[in-house]
C-alpha cells in the first residue's frame, strides 16, 4: 500500500484535494494565525514563500504520504490541511493530523474533514489502525476526534511548554472495527473502546 493516489473527497461542507505550489500563500497564512501556533508549535526552521511554495507544490507526488488541501465546497477557498502519513506496514496504520485556519473554525469544518480522510484510509486504503498526538489543552480538536470515534489510550506529560506553562500530549487511535462500527458517527464513546 502507498500513498499515490491523491484523491479528491467532497462533503457537504469541503473538498479534499490534492495540494499545488499556488496554495503556499494562504498555507503559509494559516501556519502562522496564532491559534494554529497555539496548538501545533512553531514550524521548524524559516518558512519562506520558496521553501513553502516547494512543500506543497511537491505532495501530490510523494508515495509516503497523503497531504490534501481542506477547502470550502461553494468558494473554494482554502481553508487548511489533512495528512495521513508515518505508514507503518506491519501494522498497517498510519499517523493522522489536521491544521484548519481561521476561516475553516467554528463551522464543523473539522469534524467533516477528519470523517473524510479517515474514512477514505478505512474504506478505501485498507488501514487497520489510525493514531493521532494532540496537546491536551487543545479542547475543540480532542471533541472532534472523540466525536468521530477516536478513543484516549495514553497521555504524554509535560512534553513542551505553551506560554510558560507545561502541556501535555494526548494519544488517541481508532481501529477499523471501531470505524465500521459507526462511520464516524457515534454519540458517546466508551473508554474501553469496546
Amino acid at each position: 500500500m502507498n500513498f499515490s493516489v491523491k484523491p479528491v473527497l467532497t462533503g457537504q461542507k469541503c473538498v479534499l484535494r490534492p495540494f499545488t505550489e499556488a496554495d503556499a500563500d494562504v498555507m503559509r497564512e494559516i501556519i502562522h494565525d496564532p491559534e494554529v501556533l497555539r496548538f501545533t508549535g512553531e514550524p521548524p526552521g524559516e518558512l519562506t514563500p520558496e521553501r513553502l511554495r516547494s512543500w506543497y507544490g511537491t505532495r501530490a507526488g510523494q508515495p509516503d504520504r497523503l497531504d490534501l488541501a481542506v477547502t470550502d465546497r461553494g468558494t473554494g477557498e482554502l481553508l487548511g490541511e489533512v495528512v495521513l502519513y508515518e505508514w507503518d506496514p506491519a501494522a498497517r496504520g498510519c499517523t493522522f493530523r489536521t491544521m484548519i485556519g481561521p476561516r475553516g473554525r467554528g463551522r464543523g469544518v473539522g469534524t467533516e474533514v477528519t470523517r473524510l480522510i479517515v474514512g477514505y484510509g478505512f474504506e478505501e486504503l485498507g488501514l487497520h489502525r489510525v493514531q493521532l498526538e494532540a496537546y491536551r489543552h487543545n479542547h475543540r480538536a480532542l471533541r472532534v476526534y472523540q466525536k468521530v470515534g477516536f478513543l484516549v489510550e495514553g497521555v504524554r506529560r509535560e512534553t513542551g511548554t505553551r506560554d510558560g506553562e507545561w502541556v501535555d500530549e494526548v494519544l488517541m487511535a481508532i481501529l477499523d472495527r471501531e470505524w465500521a462500527a459507526h462511520r464516524g458517527h457515534c454519540e458517546k464513546v466508551s473508554s474501553t473502546g469496546r
